[in-house]
């Protein structure tokens, strides 16, 4: 942990909606011990952000608490303010998290440029938008990234990190080294592309998924479970690339040698991109009927169970 002097010098701050990144980058901050202060466009909303003191409290009370400060500590550095350019006074590092609607994360980023340093990085959580899109009425763009948590961001540690064609590499490495004190894994690309890392193996993951159900060749039920049951269990630990370095006696190119005519060949059966039709739709809805208080309690379930995994991991 940085002392309080070294934290005050270079402040957090954070800026977007009251939805749950928001106030899980407001969470994963202060528990590196960074003063937060949250901006919402909406007067007066920001202030809600203040009642995390119940969460904070019990993931304490479950020892999960992340970070080295107390509950208690972590939220008197958290603050609120329903103006911008307060909000955005002594800022090092600027989180948006506003919906994902190009015109609207443009026009704030266009704000904020006013009220900050040159120096000041600029953020954004989008999943979807590439910086070249989100940041096109900046001026400054060699300070812009996108910063891309996976939901939720408080039990899933990923962050990827995705240049924009100017960013300058210290600003990903300032990013990076900030992601990895508050506790997440940054992973960095490259260079920008539609759906960054994460979402592109996901889309391919979802694709098939939904072909095979389609098609008739597995049930909902029995799909979610070829990957919570099997591909889940060692993902959680190692990725695809090491799954194949271990699955052969010598190694990924041993692996390569001997599946991959055999990998082509399911590969070139995958047919055309998926319209997402579903012939029997109902059949998710049967085994977790859609209404809210079922959905609220698998959610909860998930967080839970992402608890405890995270638990495992760090021990």
């Amino acid at each position: 942990m940085r002392g309080r002097q070294e934290n005050e010098a270079g402040v957090s701050k954070q800026t977007g909606t009251l939805g749950l990144i928001g106030r899980s980058w407001a969470m994963l901050f202060v528990s590196g011990g960074y003063n937060v202060k949250i901006y919402d466009n909406q007067p007066g909303q920001s202030a809600r952000f203040l009642s995390l003191r119940k969460q904070l409290v019990e993931l304490e009370e479950a020892h999960m608490l992340r970070g080295e400060l107390s509950a208690a500590q972590q939220l008197a550095l958290l603050s609120s303010y329903d103006d911008l350019s307060q909000a955005l006074d002594g800022a090092f590092f600027v989180q948006e998290c506003v919906f994902e609607q190009l015109e609207v994360k443009q026009s704030i980023f266009h704000d904020m440029e006013r009220f900050v340093g040159k120096d000041v990085i600029l953020s954004s959580s989008t999943s979807c938008l590439v910086p070249s899109k989100v940041f096109s009425k900046v001026q400054n763009r060699s300070r812009c990234l996108v910063s891309h948590p996976v939901n939720p961001p408080y039990y899933v540690k990923l962050v990827e990190l995705v240049p924009h064609p100017e960013t300058a590499a210290a600003v990903m490495d300032t990013t990076h080294a900030l992601m990895t004190k508050v506790g997440q894994a940054p992973v960095l690309l490259k260079k920008e592309i539609d759906g960054f890392a994460l979402n592109r193996v996901q889309a391919a993951i979802i694709a098939e998924s939904w072909r095979l159900v389609q098609d008739g060749v597995i049930s909902v039920k029995d799909i979610d479970l070829v990957m919570s049951e099997g591909l889940g269990m060692r993902y959680a630990f190692i990725g695809p690339m090491e799954t194949m370095h271990l699955n052969a006696p010598k190694g990924l190119e041993d692996y390569m040698s001997r599946y991959s005519e055999n990998i082509t060949r399911v590969l070139s059966s995958f047919g055309p991109v998926q319209l997402f039709l579903l012939s029997r739709p109902q059949e998710m809805c049967e085994l977790i009927p859609c209404d809210q208080q079922h959905l609220s309690a698998r959610q909860e379930r998930r967080d839970q169970f992402l608890m405890r995994l995270a638990k495992l991991k760090k021990d």
